[in-house]
């Protein structure tokens, strides 16, 4: 069997919201603007937000499923985190960078980025 994840998708109750949050966090606009799913394309990956209470679909929230994004630096982690709402400070993880953050939803995301010594020593 050959499996591929292509997509995820984030429930929202407030898809303007939403999407002002992960254009700003993303850096790029979202490639899809739907009042009910509306995606971003990274990388080829599809990132989603969907409405579900426009579909009168029920969703019970958790925490055992954290989707995971990876930057370029430890300069661009903590910039970003800067503007969030942290849940999970920024810690030493293995050969890792990571923190989690609540989205403008209430969604908890992982951020990571590899660690670098050489340059870290010099921020």
């Amino acid at each position: 069997m050959n499996c591929n994840i292509k997509s995820l998708y984030f429930c929202v109750t407030d898809m303007d919201r939403a999407i002002a949050f992960y254009e700003d966090l993303l850096e790029q606009n979202v490639a899809v603007h739907d009042e009910i799913y509306s995606v971003f394309d990274i990388n080829g990956f599809r990132l989603g937000l969907f409405a579900y209470e426009k579909m009168n679909e029920k969703h019970t929230f958790g925490s055992n499923c954290l989707p995971s994004l990876e930057v370029d630096s430890i300069g661009i982690l903590k910039s970003k985190l800067s503007k969030l709402k942290i849940v999970f400070p920024l810690t030493k993880i293995g050969a890792n960078w990571v923190a989690e953050f609540e989205d403008s939803e209430g969604n908890h995301i992982e951020i990571t980025t590899p660690i670098n010594d050489r340059v870290e020593s010099k921020e």
